[in-house]
């Protein structure tokens, strides 16, 4: 018999494990068993064929960085796992990434480890009492942090959408003049960007920030001067820019930074509102102003880059001069600059 006071959390699932494997031998059966990497290989198996293609990318990216947080422990027996370990990621992920991503990785192992439970490979889910974490603010609408941003280009190296989120980067433009400007709209000698945008009517004159520059240096020049410079998402923006909003947010569900939305039908029809991303290509209008602030950019300049009115200027009575934009955009991040590594200090 347990005595009294010496029964931890760890110890009790160690009984109720062993008690459901006596049961088994009892019955003539082996309790299926599995390590940890061995089921999550599995599972992730099975999403592979009930999932789409960015739900499983979605869970694999969310899985692989799990398992790499658990070092060797990744193939030890599956009951091995504690809520410390996913408490720990789930904290690792909120450090690096955001409170949502954290959240949103912590279900993924909830869901993970509740079918192991549902094939009597666990007794318990150990992911279920580890909490997710408060968001602060009411607002969902959030820039994106550092990581998310090298996250995101490397899952849209090679594609238009790379181009498209370093121009929303540097230049905290939206997505529908993003998607039909033209290559004479950008004077790469003078490093420059001149266009109209269409929701206000604002003529813009931009500085052209190197690593936005550099990347359009790499792009194969067109025999068509007037062609636009992502003619894929041109054609579609010609039709709907909510079609664009929706690829990038299945890019984001392939990167692991936002969930799949749900295609259900509702009593509210067609005409209900729909729940407002976290993330979206809008947050990186967002991300260029939080960069800018932190780079010591005055509030007023950082509204005429990215194009806000406000009562604070006046475009009759205020002139900024085009090396005042420039020296401001200079001042923005290389998003594709390692992180400087950190070196211990040693105790004297």
């Amino acid at each position: 018999m347990l005595r009294a006071g010496k029964l931890t959390p760890e110890r009790a699932r160690e009984v109720v494990s062993q008690g459901v494997a006596n049961i088994f031998t009892s019955s003539g059966e082996d309790m299926p068993t599995s390590t940890i990497k061995g089921w999550v290989e599995r599972w992730l198996a099975a999403k592979e064929i009930e999932t789409e293609k960015g739900t499983h990318s979605r869970y694999k990216g969310i899985l692989t960085h799990f398992l790499d947080g658990l070092g060797n422990k990744v193939e030890k027996d599956l009951s091995a796992l504690r809520t410390t370990d996913i408490q720990a990621f789930r904290d690792q992920q909120a450090k690096e990434l955001s409170v949502a991503t954290a959240n949103l990785s912590l279900k993924v192992l909830r869901v993970c480890l509740g079918e192991a439970v549902r094939q009597s490979i666990l007794t318990t889910n150990s992911a279920v009492s580890v909490k997710t974490l408060k968001e602060r603010g009411e607002s969902k609408r959030r820039p994106f942090t550092m990581a998310e941003i090298k996250r995101l280009l490397v899952k849209a190296k090679g594609t238009e959408w790379e181009g498209l989120i370093l121009f929303g980067i540097y230049t905290g433009q939206r997505l529908g003049d993003l998607a039909r400007m033209t290559w004479p709209a950008v004077d790469l000698e003078k490093r420059k960007i001149a266009f109209t945008t269409r929701k206000t009517g604002r003529r813009m004159i931009l500085p052209v920030a190197k690593p936005l520059a550099e990347y359009l240096e790499e792009l194969p020049s067109s025999d068509d001067p007037n062609a636009p410079i992502f003619p894929k998402m041109a054609v579609a923006a010609q039709k709907r820019v909510g079609t664009l909003s929706n690829w990038f947010h299945d890019l984001l569900v392939e990167t692991g930074l936002a969930v799949e939305r749900e295609h259900r039908a509702s009593k509210e029809g067609r005409g209900a509102a729909r729940e407002t991303s976290e993330l979206s290509f809008h947050s990186l209008r967002h991300t260029a102003t939080t960069f800018l602030k932190a780079a010591g950019v005055s509030d007023v300049i950082a509204r005429e880059i990215i194009g806000h009115e406000s009562e604070a200027i006046s475009r009759n009575y205020t002139h900024f001069d085009a090396e005042d934009l420039r020296e401001a955009i200079e001042k923005l991040p290389d998003v594709f600059a390692k992180a400087p590594s950190v070196k211990n200090k040693a105790t004297k």
